[in-house]
């Protein structure tokens, strides 16, 4: 029992790394989620996809039946069967998941209840039914959770919630209590609420993004480090300015999406922000070294979209993929125009981890809103937006690339 806990908690940690680039081929075998977004994809025990947004129906990969489903599914990742018993009520959109132990999944989002029992923004969920796990009582309240992250028998929320903590928080993960040497706040925000947007997490560093310009009052401009090697988690000494320059005025925060490395050593974030040219970090993807100690933390490279956002993010060691709206990379001279040495890039694109410059892979997708999730895996890279074309194939919302 001690054994398959400690393997549990490794797999909940452990980020999944790639020997090469998947395939630009996605599978036949996924679901499509007929309506909506989907926001967040988790995969549970290695072998079942859990899926949330916001949608009310999920047909079969061959599409000769659907079924309704509110805001949340499941899927065998091997063969693409819907969990037929998997079809909890969840009252609100869904933006973030996390795979559990025994069958369950975190489910962090913008509801009151699920199955009409009080969950507010953050419940645990069995796969078997779709029932709620009692035991887990996170208390979240005064706003909505936007991402998850777990760490063995920890569960980092972020979002825009204030209890109990502002904005960030850590839960033990078997009953949702808050860790109380965990009380590191977001603050001074750009927006009218703290807001975390994205967060990683590795063996000893939580990575956060949002609209907060200070962490427990360090100037921290809406990208921060966070040391959790030891039981009271503290600021690391690592700074960036690199986002305190504005974007257009409708985006006073404009980090969105962020992943760590496999083994750690860099994260890269992705933005949006509108065509306001090479001096200003809207629209691109950056690199940066996470145990960097410095007051000037400086990107290791920028990938500029030119006018595109960039809303998720990828890193598998073998390649940094992105996903948004953009319709090209390697693109600082443009606005909203491909400039000198753009490569066009439909929806989706790959970025070289060490030069920052796009990969020969170019799977291309409709564009509409954008891809607002990705989630590596052994198998691959799974894929979640709001439109319905993938790789020049009919794949409604979530599809998945292969590894050849």
């Amino acid at each position: 029992m001690l054994a398959r806990a400690a393997l549990a908690a490794f797999i909940a940690l452990a980020p999944v790394a790639h020997s090469r680039v998947v395939s630009a081929d996605p599978v036949d075998t996924t679901p499509h989620v007929l309506d909506g977004i989907v926001n967040s994809i988790a995969l549970v025990g290695g072998t079942t996809v859990v899926v949330g947004g916001s949608f009310t129906e999920v047909a079969d990969s061959s599409r000769s039946f659907s079924v309704t489903r509110d805001n949340l599914f499941a899927y065998d990742l091997a063969t693409g069967r819907i969990l037929p018993d998997f079809a909890p009520q969840v009252d609100g959109t869904v933006y973030g998941l996390a795979a559990g132990d025994d069958g369950t999944v975190y489910v962090g989002g913008d509801f009151p209840e699920v199955n009409g029992w009080p969950a507010k923004a953050l419940a645990r969920l069995r796969l078997l039914d779709g029932s709620l796990v009692a035991a887990f009582e996170p208390g979240i309240a005064g706003g909505m959770v936007t991402t998850l992250a777990r760490r063995g028998s920890q569960l980092y929320a972020g979002g825009e919630f204030t209890r109990p903590r502002t904005a960030l928080a850590r839960l033990d993960a078997t009953t949702g209590a808050a860790d109380p040497m965990f009380a590191i706040k977001p603050g001074s925000p750009l927006t009218p609420r703290t807001r975390v947007h994205a967060l990683a997490v590795t063996a000893d560093r939580l990575v956060v993004d949002g609209s907060f310009t200070t962490l427990d009052d360090k100037p921290r401009h809406q990208l921060g480090v966070i040391d959790i090697s030891r039981p009271t988690p503290t600021v690391a000494p690592w700074r960036t300015t690199t986002y305190a320059t504005a974007c257009k005025p409708e985006f006073p925060s404009y980090v969105r999406g962020l992943d760590v490395s496999p083994d750690g050593s860099y994260f890269v974030v992705v933005t949006t922000g509108g065509p306001l040219g090479s001096k200003r970090m809207c629209d691109t993807a950056a690199r940066f070294e996470t145990l960097t100690r410095s007051e000037s933390v400086r990107p290791t490279w920028i990938n500029h979209t030119g006018g595109d956002s960039l809303y998720s993010v990828s890193v598998t060691g073998a390649a940094v993929y992105v996903g948004g709206h953009l319709r090209w990379l390697d693109n600082p001279g443009g606005r909203d125009s491909a400039g000198p040495g753009a490569v066009p890039r439909e929806g989706i694109g790959a970025i070289h981890p060490r030069t920052g410059k796009a990969l020969s892979w170019n799977p291309g997708r409709s564009r509409g809103i954008g891809v607002k999730a990705f989630l590596a895996h052994p198998g691959g890279l799974l894929v979640g937006s709001d439109t319905t074309r993938l790789g020049g194939e009919y794949h409604a919302r979530i599809g998945m690339f292969p590894l050849p």
